[in-house]
């Protein structure tokens, strides 16, 4: 299974639009374009199709964490005697 497919597989799933996965790579200051992202949902024998790399799907998942979950909070640290 390709990236591709994952993000297919989700987008489904979540019942995303573009928009939607726009603003989860935005929340981790990442941003593409509309273009790029319709590009990695094409089927592979079309010829503006991209593969969707380890970066983007990673960068994707983390800001879906962050849209669901929030920000995680910074621990303080502990001085160990």
């Amino acid at each position: 299974m390709t990236n591709n497919d994952i993000m297919k597989k989700l987008r489904v799933a979540l019942s995303f639009r573009d928009t939607d996965i726009l603003e989860c790579l935005k929340n981790v200051n990442f941003e593409i374009s509309k273009a790029e992202l319709s590009a990695i949902f094409r089927n592979e024998d079309h010829p503006n199709y991209q593969e969707c790399g380890d970066q983007i799907l990673r960068k994707f998942l983390d800001g879906l964490i962050i849209k669901n979950r929030g920000v995680m909070e910074k621990k303080p640290k502990v001085d160990k005697p």
